[in-house]
């Protein structure tokens, strides 16, 4: 039917259709672009689905709960270098199996992915200022107390000063 419509649209035949026969190729030629287009999005996002599907296969070690494609459920006990694993079945109650797996045969898994880049840690810290330098020795000759560090530093004085406008 699609067909008909771009054979009738390329056809000069009947009074005022005066169809121009590269408009069929055009339409034509734009359909096969969508479908290209189609297809290497399908493509790149089914690459990137298997690529999350090895990483997460990866990431199984020993104490994460696995589902296998034939519904059997339970817990790693062993990761083996040739692509398998030891799943450990039942309960102390019934008795407990072991069978060993494909990692292919992985269903679903409480595994997860390590992230790339490893977490900065955050520090709470207050933003450095720069106080005028006529406060510093006031804040300086204060007696030490057990909160104060032995050896004093420029940091030191900003610090106190902040703790003891929180304290009061």
């Amino acid at each position: 039917m699609f067909w008909n419509v771009l054979s009738a649209s390329g056809t000069s035949s009947g009074a005022g259709t005066g169809g121009n026969p590269w408009s069929t190729w055009i339409m034509v030629g734009i359909l096969v672009i969508i479908l290209v287009v189609f297809m290497v999005y399908n493509r790149r996002s089914q690459k990137k689905r298997q690529e999350e599907t090895m990483n997460t296969l990866n990431a199984i070690k020993p104490g994460n709960k696995v589902k296998t494609i034939g519904g059997i459920c339970g817990v790693v006990v062993e990761v083996c270098d040739d692509n398998t694993f030891v799943l450990e079945t039942g309960t102390e109650k019934s008795g407990k199996s072991y069978m060993k797996f494909d990692k292919q045969a992985v269903y679903q898994t409480d595994a997860v992915v390590p992230t790339s880049t490893p977490a900065q840690p955050v520090k709470a810290e207050e933003p450095k200022t720069e106080e005028p330098k006529a406060e510093e020795p006031v804040v300086a000759e204060e007696p030490k107390t057990e909160e104060q560090p032995a050896e004093v530093t420029e940091e030191t004085p900003v610090k106190k000063t902040t703790r003891k406008k929180k304290a009061e």
